[in-house]
């Protein structure tokens, strides 16, 4: 049985990773409105992760006898001066994550719930690969500010990305 304060915190988790799912479909009309279509693949993909995130917890929380209080999701941005703000905005999005996730560990670890520590260590290194997806191409796209080219070169690389459930996808 999960406690009541981790309990609370996980819906509140639950309601950030939607958003992230809401914010990255929001980039992914930018670039479509753009005809980047390699890119809005990569934020459609990234919208699927942030779903399977918001999921695996909604799960756990089930599955350790919480229950899910969904609340409203904000709107997200729906406008960036290039796609490189666009991706800027994914990068400190993903170091917030970062920091929510941390708190829950954090929670877990005052709480002593060593099962929700335990789960929550799945998403620590997630969020190490998240940031560095988005700390990649944030540079990446600052070399070739002035080469135009290489966006497009970037955009056909990027459409190749695909949504793989990771192996582990129960929630424990």
């Amino acid at each position: 049985m999960i406690g009541k304060k981790m309990e609370k915190a996980l819906n509140e988790q639950v309601n950030a990773e939607m958003y992230s799912a809401y914010l990255y479909l929001s980039i992914e009309s930018y670039f479509k409105s753009l005809n980047l279509n390699g890119f809005a693949n990569w934020m459609r993909v990234q919208t699927q992760e942030e779903m399977f995130h918001a999921m695996k917890m909604y799960d756990y929380l089930i599955e350790r006898g919480g229950r899910i209080l969904l609340k409203k999701i904000e709107g997200p941005q729906t406008e960036w001066k290039s796609p490189l703000d666009a991706f800027k905005t994914v990068s400190k999005h993903e170091q917030k994550v970062t920091g929510l996730i941390n708190n829950l560990v954090d929670l877990a670890i005052e709480e002593k719930d060593h099962a929700t520590n335990s789960f929550l260590q799945w998403f620590v290194t997630e969020q190490v690969e998240e940031e560095a997806n988005a700390d990649e191409l944030v540079k990446q796209l600052k070399l070739m500010e002035n080469a135009p080219g290489g966006m497009f070169m970037l955009d056909r690389e990027l459409a190749q990305r695909v949504f793989t459930p990771p192996a582990s996808a129960g929630t424990a």
